[in-house]
């Protein structure tokens, strides 16, 4: 990992550390493995405990904003969790290789998991969408050079995301928000 790219983890670790004031944040080097490790060779993944602004598990990447755009500008994830399990720094190392190699994601983007998202969940795919569980003070995260927004991987159904294709993402994001659904809740019922 060249000092460029240092930076952006640090810079975005520490914008991690300081939005979760109060809380344990562990940052966990996270290896791709024999013909992947080139693509991101710095990858961490913060891992948030609960604490005063949040009562979840937070798992953040660090290191997909080193592949910014021209312009400076960046991607992070956020998933979160009702617990902490190596499973959700997997799915997230996944979700930074196939950003960072096969297809950049955004905002209303959809990634199938190929499996439940945990076990027994009917939730197997993620959507890329704003963290509203964190609000826009995580979301804007500054870099040298540029910014990184930290959108959140929403575990969603395979009907949700077959909804969302039909209706567009806004109203697939409306019935999740009319379901109050508890977005940590791995056994939540589909909303279509």
């Amino acid at each position: 990992m060249n000092r460029a790219d240092e930076q952006v983890v640090e810079a975005v670790e520490a914008h991690v550390r300081a939005f979760f004031a109060g809380h344990e944040v562990e940052s966990v080097p996270y290896d791709m493995g024999p013909g992947r490790r080139e693509s991101l060779s710095g990858l961490r993944v913060l891992v948030v405990g609960p604490g005063p602004r949040a009562d979840s598990w937070a798992y953040v990447t660090a290191g997909c904003a080193s592949l910014a755009d021209d312009d400076g500008h960046g991607l992070e994830f956020v998933m979160t969790a009702q617990v902490r399990d190596r499973r959700f720094l997997d799915l997230l190392a996944m979700i930074a290789f196939y950003h960072c190699t096969r297809a950049r994601l955004g905002l209303a983007h959809s990634v199938p998991i190929g499996e439940p998202w945990t076990p027994g969940s009917g939730c197997d795919h993620l959507l890329v969408s704003l963290p509203y569980l964190h609000g826009p003070d995580l979301e804007h995260c500054p870099l040298p050079g540029g910014h990184a927004r930290i959108l959140w991987t929403l575990p969603v159904t395979a009907a949700e995301i077959a909804y969302r294709r039909q209706h567009g993402h806004e109203a697939l994001e409306q019935l999740l928000d009319e379901a109050a659904i508890i977005p940590t809740d791995p056994f939540r019922a589909s909303v279509v």
